[in-house]
């Protein structure tokens, strides 16, 4: 099967034909005796490569090629020429031609020239299905037809072109901030290099100088006597995530700040530089700024983290794509679960508009988990993602509840917030037949919440 198309763009009708009859059993091949008709035809189907004549008539070669890689820089263009001509293959080169050839044709040149051409338009192909593939399956949180996602995503794709820029993604939890930082690597010249993550928070200071950067062998009492390599050297022309940055100890801050800086590092125990490249992404849900002020951040270490910033939005910035979300973990979960839902029923879909969705997306995505694995269907109804009749915040703002005034001497307001709490504590206990569990999503909150403001209740 013929996978990839040549165009062959020469006014000389014997080279044409030649070229022709040598590579249409390899390749789809299109030829042309002039520039203008080629640039017409290549808008409808664009070629992987082009063979381009530079002494055209009409329209030189030169100017063929400009006009080529302004639509399609993309697609490597081997120019022909019938002399050397160094300023005019310098001219072209310069232009973005891929390499050139010189008449009288040798054949067995052109085709490695072609073959190494091939090769690159085959890993180019490779890396775009496989960032496609990535992207398609780890990047649906971030569909949407809100501003905020749609320039969020414009965003990443223009940052995500420099190899070693470091960029800081910041947003809550349950916003996707991992998520956004495997887009840009796959999105990067880096894709074929390791995504490392990092979890700054959850490895214990004192280990974490030795994760990020290796030990020396014997370089303290239980190490490996083989020593052991650091997460930044497995992530040497690839990507290092570095989630929770906040969390690392001001030791560990001074020596990131200089690989940062100058790309060079010393595992513990050694007195050995080494350097590599990578790309430092770094994420967190906490506020930087007064990090800096508290001595919590070193703040030359927040300058250079953050050249590039990049803001995961809440799902309340984005309500208008809540639906489509929900859709798409609809669909998705009900694959996964051979479930037949067809959709969301109209209480269903007001309660997931009125949430007050603390978690984000990762909340949205749990909720319709849940919903379908224990739903019977055909549609999610408020049960199914454990939405109850309860008025939810946005609800209570629009209801014609009444509050009693607030008399001139006052009232005990501790004593009535109790009694508050109490009264639908005991509620949701009553409805879930003592279920703590069930009970505690009806009042959306964690079971460790409830029971601990539940036990402090009973002893009031």
């Amino acid at each position: 099967m013929i996978s990839y198309s040549i165009f062959i763009i020469d006014d000389e009708e014997t080279i044409r034909d030649s070229l022709t009859m040598a590579m249409e059993g390899d390749y789809k091949i299109r030829s042309f005796s002039n520039a203008e008709a080629a640039l017409e035809k290549m808008t409808q189907s664009p070629p992987d490569l082009i063979l381009l004549d530079i002494g055209l008539p009409g329209m030189s070669g030169i100017d063929a090629l400009g006009k080529i890689k302004e639509t399609f820089s993309d697609i490597p263009v081997i120019m022909i020429t019938a002399y050397e001509d160094i300023n005019t293959v310098i001219s072209a080169m310069k232009l973005g031609a891929y390499d050139y050839v010189v008449k009288p044709l040798q054949m067995d040149g052109l085709e490695v020239t072609i073959n190494n051409a091939i090769e690159t338009i085959r890993l180019r192909k490779e890396v775009r299905i496989l960032q496609e593939k990535y992207l398609r399956e780890n990047l649906p949180c971030f569909i949407g037809e809100s501003d905020t996602v749609q320039d969020m995503m414009e965003f990443l794709q223009m940052v995500a072109k420099s190899p070693d820029t470091p960029i800081l993604i910041l947003g809550e939890t349950g916003t996707g901030k991992e998520l956004l930082a495997g887009a840009i690597h796959y999105r990067s010249p880096n894709f074929k290099g390791n995504f490392v993550t990092v979890n700054c928070a959850a490895i214990p200071k004192d280990l974490i100088e030795s994760e990020l950067f290796g030990y020396k062998e014997g370089a303290f009492s239980g190490a490996r006597s083989s020593g052991k390599k650091g997460l930044i050297e497995d992530a040497e022309n690839g990507t290092l995530f570095l989630d929770e940055i906040g969390d690392l100890s001001l030791e560990a801050q001074a020596k990131l700040l200089r690989f940062l800086e100058s790309g060079e590092f010393y595992q513990i125990g050694s007195t050995e530089k080494r350097q590599i490249r990578t790309r430092v992404v770094s994420a967190t849900n906490k506020d930087l700024v007064h990090m800096t002020r508290e001595g919590l951040l070193r703040k030359d270490l927040y300058f250079r983290i953050s050249v590039i910033q990049l803001k995961a939005p809440s799902l309340t910035e984005r309500r208008n794509d809540i639906m489509l979300l929900a859709h798409y973990f609809l669909s998705q979960f009900s694959s996964k679960f051979e479930k037949t839902f067809t959709g969301i029923s109209h209480k269903a879909a007001a309660a997931l508009k009125n949430h007050n969705w603390t978690g984000n997306v990762r909340e949205l995505k749990n909720i319709i988990e849940r919903g379908v694995l224990i739903g019977k269907g055909p549609e999610l109804m408020p049960h199914d993602l454990g939405f109850d009749t309860f008025l939810k915040p946005q609800e209570l703002e629009n209801s014609h509840m009444e509050f009693p005034g607030l008399p001139a001497s006052g009232i005990d307001f501790p004593a009535l917030q109790n009694r508050f709490e109490k009264h639908y504590f005991d509620e949701a206990v009553k409805i879930t037949g003592g279920n703590e569990s069930k009970a505690a999503k009806l009042l959306n909150l964690n079971l460790h919440t409830f029971r601990y403001r539940r036990k402090k209740l009973q002893n009031k």
